[in-house]
């Protein structure tokens, strides 16, 4: 049995946006345990204010995914308008905001979003120099800013006026495509970038750049392009989703997507060298220390959603310093920290050919051998949600035509079945792990995508339903449409459950346990809370005190046994909390901390709550909402959804018994 590292023991404070460096989302508290954490109740609520000053459609393209630090005594955190805040830890007073006027003319591809900040001490500068704590945070608008963490002032001697502008050597079709929805990182004076950049536009798209800068200065001191061009036409590769850093080693590590455009890859032959890779750079000098590929030739818009976990784990054949990477075909790839090299066999294994015309896919695809799938990777007819005497003909008939051929089937004018869905498996939320346990936690969404090529002669005058995601994918021959296969009843097609938590022991390579996580309560009038599960693009916290939290897409932050699963406590929320949860000691006290602000891809209730939770005190006692209910047949409340079921279950129920009557 292990002990925990020194960086995922920090049993104060949360310092970096995956609790430590490396991404563990692990916390050595343990004041709140499974024998108490049903007298959880809410400490404090603070709204940030943010769609009150927003209007129309502007206020309804925020997704509020952050995670907080705690640093300098204070919570700290960004609001999808890239607003900075720090609050008191204990009373969720505001302390101080920065504004950097975000424009609401951006219209950014990926909504507004903003998952974190950064937070690095100079420590050459005097202990009372102003900015020798900074946070650092990108913007949707592709800009970095350095604040005071103290006092949330602009540093002066960044950049200008404490911020630089990220510069774009590609042509954009509209400010907002490119943006910066996640964290930096900052290890040995440099502060790294990612970028997020619109899909499916156009196969010369901005490229995927990674940038380092000074973080005193500002200065750009080097620069990264992931994909690897050799005389082929494309963009992307970028690193949307949240980085790692190894400290010691100095390696910051990125997690790469794919190539643009997604679902076409005939100008690009090859297998798009760094592009859908685990890459590990120098930090301090951008140079390439190794690159590990997940999917070679992605057509299927599997590109690295997930943070990269650093962790130290026991092989059987002694301790090994590793990454652990989460993909949304629900693999984990654990990797060798010094070469990249797999700690255990990876298998190339024969995938599905025959792709479009002018298609050159990649004949196999790698496989690991040692840790199963985190989800089922194929669907057939027996995996059809059919609801109690009604069946399911609306989605029989959408899913009947489509090429499956399973695991990376080629997308086709014909449609194909793309099961995991782009948004499938593990997300951006991304793993926890237990260093004590040696166990990995991650949330994974189950969803079809239905994909379409559309021959370029259609694609000009094609009006797509309302619901279908079109992409132009210019310079291609083909288009493209995808849509999330649900029935006429808005009910997704595969059967339950649609969001799970998955617990995986590494060395043994076994999945100890699935956790079906969310209800229906609250898209359901009559308030049905079916226990289907919601998608999970979040992740989750795990702690020494043996419990897993997390938020789904209805209105609760949940606590899991870590052992075993099962579900122990709810905490009502005011929207879906669909952001990772942190937790730190304040005053002696644990709380437990999300984001709470729905999602507006998902079609939830929004809004812009951070929202904390701590054990009552004496004379406290927690309210109905802070516990756990058993409600098997679900609790009403309200909502159409729910009525609509009911009615149609009894309308069939009293035909087929008149039928028999007659």
């Amino acid at each position: 049995m292990l002990v925990a590292s020194p960086h995922a023991a920090l049993a104060q404070g949360w310092q970096h946006w995956g609790g430590d460096a490396g991404g563990t989302r692990f916390s050595a508290l343990k004041q709140i345990t499974p024998g108490n954490v049903d007298r959880l109740i809410q400490a404090w609520a603070y709204r940030t204010g943010d769609l009150d000053q927003r209007i129309g459609a502007v206020a309804g393209r925020t997704k509020f995914e952050a995670t907080p630090l705690l640093v300098e005594d204070s919570l700290i955190f960004c609001t999808p308008f890239n607003e900075v805040i720090a609050l008191d830890p204990g009373s969720g007073a505001q302390k101080w905001r920065y504004d950097p006027k975000l424009s609401d003319r951006q219209r950014p591809a990926n909504r507004y979003a903003c998952r974190g900040v950064a937070y690095w001490v100079d420590n050459q500068a005097a202990p009372d120099a102003a900015c020798r704590s900074r946070i650092f945070t990108g913007t949707n608008d592709a800009r970095l800013i350095a604040l005071d963490a103290r006092t949330g002032r602009p540093c002066d001697g960044f950049g200008a006026q404490g911020e630089v502008k990220v510069e774009i050597d590609h042509a954009l079709q509209w400010p907002g495509e490119f943006q910066i929805t996640s964290a930096p990182v900052a290890s040995r004076g440099v502060v790294v970038v990612g970028s997020a950049i619109a899909d499916n536009r156009s196969v010369d798209a901005p490229p995927g750049t990674v940038r380092g800068f000074d973080a005193r200065s500002g200065q750009l001191r080097w620069s990264f392009d992931p994909l690897v061009h050799d005389g082929i036409t494309a963009g992307h590769a970028n690193v949307w989703a949240p980085m790692s850093v190894d400290e010691t080693r100095g390696l910051v590590l990125l997690p790469t997507s794919s190539p643009s455009p997604d679902f076409f890859g005939g100008r690009r032959p090859g297998n798009n060298d760094h592009a859908d890779s685990v890459v590990a750079l120098n930090i301090e000098t951008g140079a390439l220390a190794w690159s590990f590929q997940t999917v070679h030739h992605d057509v299927w818009d599997y590109d690295l959603p997930a943070q990269p976990t650093l962790a130290r784990i026991d092989t059987g054949a002694g301790q090994r310093d590793v990454v652990i990477q989460p993909t949304k075909q629900g693999f984990l790839f654990v990797l060798d920290r010094d070469t990249g090299r797999p700690v255990w066999p990876v298998e190339e294994r024969a995938v599905p050919q025959g792709g479009a015309d002018g298609e050159q896919l990649s004949p196999t695809q790698p496989f690991p051998t040692h840790v199963p799938p985190l989800l089922t990777q194929a669907f057939g007819p027996d995996d059809l949600f059919r609801l109690p005497l009604i069946g399911n003909r609306s989605c029989e008939a959408q899913l009947a035509p489509l090429r499956n051929d399973g695991l990376f089937t080629p997308p086709s004018t014909q449609g194909t079945l793309l099961y995991p869905m782009t948004g499938g498996g593990v997300n951006w939320g991304g793993a926890a792990f237990d260093p004590i346990h040696q166990i990995v936690y991650a949330n994974v969404s189950h969803a079809i995508h239905i994909i379409r090529l559309i021959p370029r002669s259609e694609a000009d005058t094609l009006t797509p339903p309302r619901g279908v995601d079109f992409g132009a994918q210019l310079g291609a021959p083909f288009a493209m449409t995808r849509a999330v296969a649900m029935s006429k009843l808005g009910l997704l097609c595969n059967a339950p459950p649609w969001g799970e938590m998955v617990a995986v022991d590494l060395k043994a390579g076994k999945i100890l346990w699935h956790a079906t996580v969310g209800t229906t309560e609250d898209r359901a009038p009559l308030g049905l809370a079916f226990k289907w599960g919601t998608p999970l693009v979040n992740g989750v916290v795990v702690t020494a005190g043996g419990l897993v939290f997390t938020g789904a897409m209805d209105a609760y932050l949940r606590a899991f046994d870590a052992a075993d699963g099962t579900e122990l406590w709810q905490g009502r929320l005011p929207v879906p909390g669909v952001a990772n949860p942190m937790t730190y000691q304040w005053h002696g006290e644990q709380y437990v901390v999300i984001a709470a602000g729905g999602h507006s891809e998902a079609g939830t209730t929004l809004g812009d709550s951070l929202v904390a939770f701590r054990l009552a005190r004496d004379g406290e006692t927690p309210s109905l909402w802070s516990r756990t209910i058993d409600r098997p047949g679900g609790r009403l409340a309200g909502g159409a959804f729910g009525a609509l079921i009911v009615l149609m279950l009894m309308t069939t129920v009293i035909w087929r018994w008149r039928r028999a009557r007659a």
